[in-house]
């Protein structure tokens, strides 16, 4: 299994790079194909969600093939934990940095230090409120929480009562997904949502959080939306074990399980958010603007919906046929900071 073999380092960053791993340059000593210059690129990560994991070898294959050597930390949402990560990087004089944020309003700081080190800085996945980050790769959470609770909304009918998941709060992801959200809810009065609170991505937490609510409203509970598949994965586990059934569950990033649990008829869709392409986008456009190329500084992430009817080709991706969508990752990421789609992966439905 991929995510059993993700090289992860959370505590004091590995500059020294004795270990070998995404930190060690002896790692990516091979990537030199292409004659491009060596660019040192710092990475730091809310933590290792099944999301970031498959994002990871995004970034790992890009690197390789383009030269970059990669230094990577995950932060175990811990604010204090990624300000650290990214005053070492700017203590390292990496050529770029790439922070995939705990929360949206911090490592002010660490933003100035960097700038006035003349470090570009790239909020990817999840959004930093800083004037100085110098370009974004960012998906439309908004229009993925709408997508998602659409989708709930056609299956209960427009009446009922559901349960929400939430991110982290204060992050990027959770705002803005519950913002898309609540706009559908605004628009059906019929529909009451019971609960919602945070799991924090994790699927763990969410499997707890479940089961409290199926204790505090058992057969009242007609569907639950989650901001994420991990945390909806924990719901259906919660339904499983309680012997609820019938409960619809929708959650959104496409990761392995929940294109399985799409498959399977246990979630009723998701949204793809193939963290494989988006990261190796955020490392693409960082290797760009650490050489002086021209690119853009915004790219925007949209999410094509997943139900029965396309999740085969998008499992193909993202598992049965990893090996050579991988192989053409590199070119597919160029092409797509060409087109500005970032997303494009070639599934049904998505236009080139």
């Amino acid at each position: 299994m991929r995510r059993g073999t993700a090289v992860v380092a959370t505590g004091a960053l590995a500059l020294t790079l004795g270990a070998c791993g995404a930190g060690d340059p002896s790692a990516q000593q091979n990537a030199s194909e292409g004659g491009k210059k060596s660019v040192r690129v710092g990475v730091t990560v809310y933590n290792m969600s099944s999301f970031i994991t498959e994002g990871k070898e995004g970034i790992d294959k890009y690197a390789k093939d383009n030269n970059i050597e990669i230094l990577w930390n995950a932060a175990n949402n811990d604010v204090s934990t990624q300000a650290s990560q990214v005053d070492q990087y700017v203590s390292a004089k990496v050529d770029a940095i790439i922070v995939v944020p705990v929360q949206a309003d911090t490592l002010q700081p660490q933003i100035a230090a960097a700038k006035a080190a003349g470090i570009p800085v790239l909020d990817v996945n999840a959004t930093l409120n800083n004037p100085d980050i110098t370009a974004s790769v960012q998906p439309d959470d908004v229009a993925a929480g709408a997508q998602e609770a659409e989708m709930m909304m056609k299956k209960i009918g427009n009446k009922g009562n559901i349960v929400v998941l939430q991110g982290p709060l204060g992050g990027s992801g959770e705002i803005n997904r519950g913002k898309g959200i609540d706009q559908v809810l605004a628009k059906n009065p019929d529909v009451k949502v019971l609960a919602k609170d945070t799991a924090n991505w994790s699927r763990e937490e969410a499997v707890n959080k479940m089961k409290n609510w199926i204790s505090a409203f058992g057969g009242e509970i007609d569907g639950v939306i989650s901001q994420n598949d991990d945390m909806g994965l924990g719901a259906v586990q919660a339904l499983r074990e309680a012997g609820r059934s019938g409960v619809p569950v929708v959650g959104i990033d496409g990761i392995e399980d929940g294109l399985n649990a799409v498959k399977s008829g246990d979630f009723i869709g998701t949204s793809l958010q193939n963290g494989t392409v988006q990261l190796a986008a955020g490392v693409a456009v960082a290797a760009r603007i650490a050489r002086g190329e021209d690119v853009k500084k915004e790219y925007t992430y949209l999410m094509p919906p997943i139900t029965t009817e396309n999740v085969g080709d998008a499992i193909k991706h993202v598992v049965t046929e990893r090996d050579p969508f991988l192989a053409n990752l590199s070119k597919l990421t160029d092409e797509n900071l060409q087109t500005g789609d970032v997303a494009y992966e070639g599934l049904p439905g998505q236009k080139k």
